[in-house]
């Protein structure tokens, strides 16, 4: 089990790193009928060891709607490398984390300010995640799954896949 727990470690580590430098994901959303809908979104914070990457947002917005109506995301990372995260979005209210990533990016894109009561922090928390390395021509596929033994394994002897465990005592 530890060697499973620091193999974990390792590949969290990868993909945040994979990710850290690329400031904007593509967040894709499911429209009322059922389409996949994409936009830009200024990535705020990447704790891949707690499950959260961070973002601001309006709730007047199509995407809060979206999400208020089917949670499932996904977030695209593209750069050196590429990387896909599929996960679980939901709206967290926090006065003291919205005003610690307020900047003066999100400022300008906004058009309003931290104080404005319909900004609103978006939590995602992946369960999985797909990267390609530059290049190198294999996809590795990585599934969050909160606890060790799960029925939401990945296929087996498929090679070019492998799994994250989660274990609270690893956090």
């Amino acid at each position: 089990m530890a060697n499973q727990t620091s193999e974990n470690q390792k590949t969290l580590k990868k993909i945040k790193d994979m990710i850290k430098d690329e400031k904007v994901a593509m967040l894709t959303t499911i429209s009322p009928e059922g389409k996949l809908m994409s936009r830009p979104m200024h990535t705020q914070e990447v704790e891949m060891d707690r499950e959260e990457i961070w973002f601001i947002t309006e709730k007047d917005t199509e995407k809060y709607e979206e999400i208020n109506r089917n949670p499932a995301v996904n977030l695209a990372y593209a750069g050196k490398s590429y990387v896909s995260i599929s996960g679980t979005a939901e709206f967290v209210q926090d006065e003291k984390k919205k005003k610690e990533y307020w900047n003066k990016i999100v400022e300008k894109v906004l058009n309003t300010s931290a104080d404005n009561p319909d900004v609103v922090l978006v939590k995602v928390t992946p369960e999985i995640a797909e990267y390609w390395e530059a290049g190198i021509n294999v996809k590795t596929v990585k599934e969050f799954v909160k606890k060790m033994a799960s029925s939401n394994s990945m296929e087996e002897g498929n090679d070019l896949k492998d799994t994250v465990h989660f274990d609270e005592d690893t956090r």
